[in-house]
């Protein structure tokens, strides 16, 4: 819908807001209302009918949880599931507006706002799922590192442009070669921390005995290598980002510790009894899937709701092909230019077979395939034969089901799949059609490491 054929309601207690939205916005939609009392929210939804509803997150001023908004969002939902709604938040409140997002919530915007990008949230939630984004359509992607035009790929870009500029904690989920670290270093960039470090750690790789120390660093004879004073990981990524891959592999130990670490917002060097504050933004990876990592014999689960603000789901190459032609004229592209040759073109041949493999072992063994191919290939177009798969992964691991699979999990990974991509990644609308809540779709995406 243009927004200029929209009917927008706005809910904010604050009379100063609903002037200046008014203003705003009766030049730019059909009809605007603005209203105080949010108690007035049924009568006015059945009265009429609203393409948009802005609605703010907190009523009373010695209230302050968010209770309110979420009370109002799931009543809107309930009195007219189609209308699109806005959460208002302050800045301090982004974790709430997030978990609005997950309860139904369109988008948020956050106070004060610029009139811009009020519009422009406004325009997105007003567009049709599946369409393309006017505000990305005909221009470069989000990230020059993230690339891909599946309904999935694009999914993730939008909810990246959302949550990269605010502080949440962000959880990206995966297997092996997704490309989790690029997700990671692309909310760095568009972050407001961008300008600070980006520090990554391989928490997987700690062992027990060096884990306080590379976190937190050590004081000069702390123990017996600990020749001079040194900062940890934490301090170093002081202003900036903290990312922590492979975090599912951390030992219940270590975890308490950087728990500990995570709510006081300051570390302890070993060897020494002051604390020292810290300023960091966390971001977490795992290929551990969501439901396994929430058994509490594996992780806990204080610290899993603590790094898990937002979630950032990076789909398997097999369950976006349409992702893969262009991956592949990436990769050689950057192969040729690195071993000083011309780029070669890929036969129509060369993407069919690349397009009819399984890649278990994702965009990574895709990148290594075509850098073999581009040092191999003797003619400057790559053909079929030029392409040959690793035998470090085992084709059956690849888990594509095939139209004689008829087994009741592939039937149901198939129908999500289908849904999915016909809403084009929306997952609202997605678990609408299968009859799902959000979150039981959440649950079977995990399952089927979708």
């Amino acid at each position: 819908m243009n927004l200029r054929a929209a009917s927008v309601l706005v809910l904010d207690d604050d009379p100063d807001i609903l002037t200046a939205v008014r203003l705003l916005l009766k030049t730019q939609v059909r009809e605007v209302t603005v209203e105080r009392r949010p108690e007035a929210l049924p009568s006015l939804l059945t009265a009429r009918s609203f393409d948009v509803i802005l609605l703010d997150m907190n009523y009373h001023s010695a209230v302050n949880t968010g209770n309110e908004g979420f009370f109002w969002l799931k009543r809107i939902k309930e009195l007219r599931p189609a209308a699109a709604v806005i959460m208002i938040t302050a800045y301090a409140d982004i974790e709430l507006a997030v978990r609005a997002l997950k309860e139904g919530a369109a988008d948020f915007v956050v106070k004060p706002w610029h009139n811009d990008k009020l519009l422009d949230t406004l325009t997105e939630a007003l567009r049709p799922a599946g369409a393309p984004a006017a505000a990305t359509a005909g221009r470069a992607p989000a990230d020059p590192d993230l690339l891909g035009s599946s309904a999935a790929m694009q999914q993730i870009l939008r909810t990246l442009e959302k949550v990269a500029p605010t502080d949440a904690n962000v959880l990206i989920l995966g297997e092996n070669g997704t490309g989790k670290d690029l997700v990671a270093q692309a909310v760095h960039r568009a972050s407001r921390r961008a300008a600070g470090p980006f520090v990554k750690v391989d928490a997987g790789a700690l062992t027990p005995s060096l884990f306080e120390s590379e976190l937190f660093g050590h004081k000069k004879g702390a123990f017996t290598d600990a020749r001079e004073d040194r900062a940890g990981r934490f301090e170093a990524a002081h202003g900036g980002t903290l990312f922590l891959d492979e975090i599912g592999n951390l030992g219940l130990a270590q975890q308490a510790k950087l728990l500990t670490a995570l709510q006081n917002r300051q570390v302890t060097r070993l060897g020494s009894n002051q604390p020292i504050p810290v300023d960091i933004r966390l971001i977490c990876a795992t290929n551990v899937p969501l439901s396994e990592l929430a058994d509490e014999r594996r992780f806990r689960k204080d610290l899993l709701y603590r790094i898990n603000t937002v979630e950032l789901l990076v789909p398997p190459l097999r369950s976006r092909p349409a992702d893969i032609a262009v991956l592949a004229r990436h990769f050689a592209g950057q192969y040729a230019a690195k071993y000083h040759r011309p780029a070669p073109s890929l036969s129509p041949a060369a993407l069919r077979k690349l397009e009819q493999y399984a890649w278990p072992g994702n965009v990574r063994e895709l990148q290594y395939t075509i850098e073999r191919a581009v040092i191999m290939a003797d003619a400057p177009e790559l053909q079929a034969e030029d392409l040959h798969f690793s035998q470090l992964e085992p084709a059956a691991s690849a888990g594509v089901e095939t139209p004689d699979n008829l087994t009741l999990s592939a039937v149901e990974r198939n129908a999500i799949l289908r849904v999915i991509e016909k809403h084009g990644g929306n997952i609202t609308r997605a678990a609408q059609e299968l009859g799902l809540t959000r979150t039981a779709l959440y649950r079977r995406l995990n399952k089927h490491a979708l």
